[in-house]
């Protein structure tokens, strides 16, 4: 007769999202409950959000590991007990390994502690795990986020086994930190060692490419996220519409949009619509906005700033007032001071000066530079020098060092004639060592970016450029071009003002557009501006078009400006 076992049955298996207290409670029933078990559960509390439990079963285990250790340090990950606990482990003593590392890497850059970050990394170092790959690519993620994206870089150097989270982990820490060349080179180096990609490398040398608006490579990165399998992905999706978007071609945004709106979450919705409002295309932003309550998405602050920034573009006062009112009214959300800064700015390039300056002193928030700043370009518009030293003077009180607040009053009082103050906006500016951001321009040819500066003659063609340049300000002057000499700062003769305004860097570029044959016949010319694009280039731009007889599109640090036929998209708004 077989003997009937009284041994109790295992547990049956159980989903992965089960309450770790039954698995804790039919371990202990079964008597087999041992340490490694239990190193597995501190790590299931602490996903199922039940840190007192990780805690307590933690301090049941007579002699912990290095697992154990690092399993409870995982488990208070981005909070100060992960360190203190680290501290303990030190003193037990156990030796970390490059699991334990990096979870206190991923504490020390969410917390932030660079000190602590750089002390970890040293005992890394001597105890020979820095450069494996789990620690590696945590270390790249600290220094990323501690704004030290060249110390990561080296980092990447530094790992014998490169896999593709530590290349994820440096391209989305450069494009993060502007280093978008360095992020774009990360990645076609990525690309040549033959390492996969991933939805984060993917969308970070997209968010490069973004920030350069680079069509070229945006449209390269494209291709090789459908040969991967990865323009799917919601993530990836999201920053190609933001890349084309800002790269100003908004139809193949709006493409690629279509093709995953069925995963699109608000936060592509509200990509699509800033990619609109850019544009200044109000109608279009206004398709997609109801479309995207016609789905049953919740429109939330994001959705509103599109919208918002659209209607302040274009100068419409009353439609910018309406949907602030009708954010707060229909949909509950408190404004932020970016809301009330697009209806300041409305009300500013409508003109309206005094009532634009009563309504950011009456807001329920305090003015940030960004309000003073919308004000003083408003005032320059207008050619209102009085306002522009007041708002001028308000921009100083908040941050002294900016420099864009002399150099707009500046330019203010110059159109005026009131070179006295013009001096002693310049001294000011000498005294406290504020230099001014230089102006520079680029174009992408043939996917390699060509930066010019103001009057520059580095370029190795720049014989060529200067030869066309002449050449197109001569044809324009035929058609009527004039040339805004109130951007000349300085009272100077007529041949200097015409050197200083011939050559600014924006000017520079479409030359080399031309020359380079950097787009065909009936393509448009893409021009990329670090600062807002001066009157006088705005002016000539309007004249070159026609000559060319080609569209030129330009982004400056505002907006997008799209010259056909004589005339801007921006209606001289900007």
């Amino acid at each position: 007769m077989n003997q009937v076992s009284m041994q109790p049955p295992p547990p049956p298996p159980q989903p992965p999202n089960a309450d770790p207290r039954i698995l804790h409670a039919r371990a202990i029933t079964a008597a087999n409950i041992d340490r490694s078990l239990r190193n597995n559960l501190i790590t299931l509390y602490s996903k199922s959000n039940l840190l007192s439990y990780s805690l307590r079963l933690f301090h049941q285990i007579s002699s912990p590991n290095v697992v154990s250790w690092t399993a409870v340090i995982s488990a208070h990950c981005n909070t100060l007990f992960a360190l203190q606990h680290f501290v303990s482990m030190l003193r037990h003593p156990t030796f970390p390994n490059q699991r334990t590392f990096a979870s206190l890497f991923k504490t020390c850059a969410s917390l932030p502690s660079l000190s602590f970050g750089l002390a970890l990394h040293s005992l890394s170092l001597k105890l020979g795990v820095s450069a494996q790959p789990f620690s590696g690519s945590a270390l790249i993620h600290f220094y990323s986020k501690c704004r030290l994206p060249i110390e990561a870089r080296k980092m990447l150097d530094e790992i014998p086994h490169k896999d593709e989270v530590c290349y994820a982990a440096v391209i989305v820490g450069l494009a993060q930190n502007s280093r978008p060349v360095e992020a774009l080179s990360t990645f076609a180096d990525m690309k040549c060692s033959d390492i996969g990609s991933t939805m984060y490398s993917v969308s970070g040398a997209l968010r490069a490419a973004r920030e350069l608006a680079v069509l070229e490579q945006c449209r390269i990165i494209h291709s090789h996220a459908i040969v991967t399998g990865l323009d799917g992905n919601v993530i990836v999706g999201t920053a190609l519409i933001d890349s084309y978007g800002k790269a100003g071609l908004v139809s193949d945004a709006r493409q690629v949009f279509d093709e995953n709106l069925s995963s699109m979450n608000i936060v592509g919705w509200n990509v699509m619509l800033a990619g609109y409002a850019q544009q200044g295309d109000t109608k279009s932003m206004l398709e997609v906005f109801n479309a995207m309550e016609a789905r049953g998405l919740v429109p939330d602050e994001y959705s509103f700033l599109a919208i918002l920034t659209s209607f302040c573009n274009a100068g419409l006062v009353s439609e910018t007032d309406w949907w602030l009112t009708r954010m707060k009214v229909d949909y509950g959300l408190e404004p932020a001071i970016e809301h009330y800064t697009c209806l300041v700015g409305a009300m500013g390039r409508a003109g309206q000066l005094e009532e634009a300056e009563r309504a950011a002193l009456t807001m329920p928030l305090i003015p940030d530079a960004a309000v003073w700043r919308s004000l003083l370009s408003s005032s320059a518009y207008h050619k209102a020098p009085d306002f522009a030293r007041s708002m001028a003077k308000r921009l100083l009180e908040i941050d002294p060092h900016d420099d864009s607040a002399y150099v707009i009053a500046a330019n203010v009082l110059s159109n005026a004639g009131r070179w006295d103050e013009v001096a002693e906006v310049r001294k000011m500016m000498k005294d406290r060592r504020v230099q001014k951001e230089g102006g520079k321009s680029w174009i992408e040819v043939r996917g390699k970016v060509h930066v010019f500066f103001a009057q520059d003659r580095r370029h190795e063609r720049m014989n060529e450029i200067y030869a066309k340049l002449v050449e197109l300000m001569e044809e324009i002057g035929k058609l009527g071009y004039v040339p805004v000499w109130d951007e000349i700062l300085l009272e100077v003769g007529e041949w200097e003002k015409k050197e200083a305004l011939w050559y600014h860097s924006e000017k520079l570029a479409v030359a080399f557009a031309v020359v380079s044959g950097a787009a065909p016949p009936g393509k448009s010319i893409r021009i990329v501006k670090n600062l807002r694009i001066c009157r006088d280039c705005h002016e000539a731009f309007k004249y070159i078009c026609r000559v060319l007889e080609r569209e030129i599109i330009v982004r400056d640090v505002n907006r997008y400006h799209r010259f056909v036929n004589g005339s801007c998209t921006c209606g001289d708004i900007w």
